[in-house]
């Protein structure tokens, strides 16, 4: 990780996969045979939606969390995140700065509360800090 500063703006996971139908039912045939996997969809779904856990802590997180397929990718999420996916990027003033890559991913496997941990160590590390809340706070991270 390459050390930055700023403030954190929104978060941004870029799923092993591309969407669409047609990519969803790749995903879901290597999942089976086991020739695919995706350590972000494993935090995000359970089945064929999302976790329970997972939609309880994204409006805690502080920031918007978007979620994104390789073929969903904008030109700067795609640069940030090429050969590196599944990733988490924080996106700052300054562009999008990868906090967990695909072996940090795995390592939680698939644990919503570890990601959450995981995502403020990382955006510590990185030197990214959360936004204040309007009280002058900062705002909540879990």
């Amino acid at each position: 990780m390459t050390p930055s500063t700023g403030v954190i703006r929104r978060l941004i996971g870029v799923y092993h996969a591309d969407g669409g139908l047609r990519g969803e039912l790749a995903y879901l045939i290597g999942k089976l045979r086991g020739t695919t996997e995706c350590a972000l969809c494993d935090i995000t779904h359970r089945g064929f939606g999302p976790k329970r856990e997972w939609r309880d802590l994204v409006p805690t997180l502080g920031v918007p969390m978007h979620l994104v397929h390789l073929n969903e990718r904008n030109a700067d999420v795609h640069a940030a995140s090429e050969g590196r996916t599944p990733c988490v990027l924080a996106v700052t003033d300054g562009g999008p700065v990868l906090l967990l890559g695909p072996a940090e991913l795995a390592e939680l496997d698939g644990s919503v509360a570890r990601f959450v941990e995981r995502v403020r160590d990382a955006a510590e590390e990185a030197g990214l800090r959360w936004p204040e809340s309007r009280d002058g706070r900062p705002a909540s991270t879990a």
